[in-house]
């Protein structure tokens, strides 16, 4: 989290650097704008802009598209599978700039325990949502939440939080095969 947070406020010292150190370049100074007795052009006056700034904005505009695209694209997705206690799928997601882990993977049939520990302040954090279970539920501030259901279906929920802007993933799959189950009870008595 520390990184992204050092990558976030580089680049946003780095647009305010950009914003306080040319003096209004783009302003013309009061005494030499046109007199309201005289005809208006209807042209624009071209301002010339110095070579390094408009390198430096080309440069920043580049930064921010490889930023998006990293955290969009290539981004790794944190997984974790369901710990399994007394028949209930166990999970523990802590919601502090998002959901960490982002991905669970649980089975379907076994009931399912999504504990969600709030850290983040963050309004948009106060609830999650998983529509494919009809499930709505507000996360206090530094207190876990639980939340239970039994997925029937395989397949893949997405969690999200209250504005739809944070997310994670349920991945449920289907029950052991006869043939996984029979590989199992062979390897468990060798």
């Amino acid at each position: 989290m520390t990184r992204k947070h050092w990558m976030i406020g580089s680049l946003a010292g780095f647009g305010l650097v950009l914003g306080v150190s040319s003096t209004s370049i783009a302003q013309m100074p009061h005494d030499e704008m046109q007199p309201s007795g005289t005809a208006q052009t209807t042209s624009f006056r071209r301002i010339d802009q110095p070579l390094w700034l408009k390198s430096a904005v080309t440069a920043g505009g580049i930064g921010l598209i490889g930023v998006e695209l990293w955290w969009f694209l290539f981004s790794k997705s944190k997984s974790r599978k369901a710990d399994t206690n007394q028949g209930i799928q166990e999970v523990t997601i802590t919601v502090d700039d998002g959901y960490e882990p982002n991905r669970v993977v649980v089975t379907a049939g076994q009931p399912v325990r999504l504990s969600f520990d709030r850290r983040d302040p963050s309004s948009c954090l106060e609830a999650v949502r998983i529509p494919g279970f009809h499930i709505a539920k507000d996360l206090p501030l530094n207190q876990v939440t639980t939340i239970e259901f039994t997925p029937t279906e395989p397949g893949e929920y997405e969690f999200t939080c209250g504005m739809n802007m944070f997310r994670g993933t349920i991945k449920v799959q289907g029950n052991a095969t006869p043939i996984e189950s029979t590989q199992t009870l062979v390897s468990q008595r060798s």
